[in-house]
């Protein structure tokens, strides 16, 4: 099942809190950057970013994007600030 295009619109728009967020199209899902970092994706309408020490402490739950992929964590896209905080701390994770 691939993303609609009303669920990207929608988590990004609630990205928009931040600068700097670009996506790119991938088979039917969506590759999420930060300063050109990649940090995650939209999968089958689900927002996933990358498991990282610096956003374990949000106890997300761990979920496979697609077939044979490593799991990621799925973020709860309602609360903004929520999400704000879990990008930027993977992204931190990430950038090391």
């Amino acid at each position: 099942m691939a993303t609609t295009k009303e669920f990207k619109d929608y988590v990004i728009e609630q990205l928009n809190i931040l600068d700097n967020i670009t996506y790119k199209p991938m088979m039917g899902e969506y590759l999420l950057y930060y300063n050109g970092l990649l940090f995650g994706g939209i999968y089958d309408d689900r927002m996933l970013v990358k498991i990282v020490d610096s956003n374990k402490k949000y106890h997300m739950e761990e979920v496979i994007p697609y077939e044979h992929a490593k799991p990621m964590y799925l973020v709860d896209i309602d609360n903004r600030e929520d999400i704000k905080d879990i990008v930027l701390d993977t992204y931190k994770g990430l950038k090391k």
